[in-house]
């Protein structure tokens, strides 16, 4: 085997090996440690946490809409009233 061979050789492992480890999701540190980035358990609780988010920046949105627009503000302002005045006997 010739020295060009071997270098191909030796691309060809590394190459082999860094496919496998980023299918498998396997990171290293700086330190050289190698670890799992994510789990089969782990993509159940992404999903549930994006649709959180999602759920919070629709609230955020309905709050910036009813901070910014005056004349929704003073009917709140009204109906807050209005419902306070209904529960008191």
């Amino acid at each position: 085997m010739n020295p060009f061979e071997m270098v191909i050789g030796i691309v060809l492992i590394v190459t082999i090996g860094s496919v496998v480890r980023a299918r498998y999701g396997v990171r290293r540190d700086p330190h050289g440690r190698d670890y799992v980035v994510s789990s089969p358990g782990d993509a159940a609780e992404t999903k549930a946490l994006q649709a959180e988010i999602r759920a919070l920046k629709e609230r955020i949105q309905v709050l910036e809409r009813i901070a910014t627009d005056s004349n929704r503000a003073a009917s709140l302002d009204e109906e807050i009233e209005k419902l306070r005045d209904r529960s008191v006997p």
